[in-house]
């Protein structure tokens, strides 16, 4: 399969967020179900194309996934510091996974950190759950930082997302 990574254009913003918002919802990684406010997050592709760099992976002229790269603390940035650029929401239609489109959106988000001046560093977070991003992130160099785990809801939920960087 050609897999082609490219920026979202607005006529795929609906596709690339209900795959998200689906890759989500059956992977039992929102704790509230169709009801959750995350789900909108995940859904509002133009929101996040406004404040960061969204890329799709594109093959035979349909859409099998998604990523939010978020350059040297941009806007959408949860954890990045200095130097760092954020890899956020990567999501796969279930009918394209194990064929690397995963990968290959990874792969592509660092690509493009090595072309941002001052950026040394990639960094997530991600759910306990997502056992097949990990063995994503550990092909490609990326390594556990257990001391940058935190909670997005402290006050609602006990939701630790572990944290992963890759030095470049």
């Amino acid at each position: 399969m050609d897999i082609t990574i490219r920026p979202v254009t607005p006529e795929e913003y609906a596709t690339l967020g209900e795959i998200t918002a689906q890759a989500y919802l059956d992977d039992g990684l929102l704790d509230f179900g169709e009801s959750d406010q995350y789900l909108d997050e995940l859904r509002n592709v133009a929101k996040r194309a406004a404040r960061a760099d969204v890329l799709v992976a594109v093959a035979e002229g349909q859409v099998l996934g998604g990523v939010t790269f978020v350059p040297a603390g941009g806007p959408m940035a949860d954890i990045a510091r200095e130097g760092e650029a954020e890899i956020r929401m990567l999501a796969v239609s279930p009918k394209a996974r194990g064929r690397g489109v995963g990968e290959a959106l990874v792969r592509a988000c660092l690509e493009r950190a090595r072309t941002v001046e001052g950026c040394a560093r990639v960094v997530l977070s991600t759910q306990r759950s997502m056992h097949a991003a990990h063995r994503i992130y550990g092909r490609l160099g990326f390594t556990r930082t257990p001391e940058r785990d935190w909670n997005p809801l402290p006050d609602l939920l006990d939701l630790t997302l572990i944290t992963y960087e890759l030095t470049l």
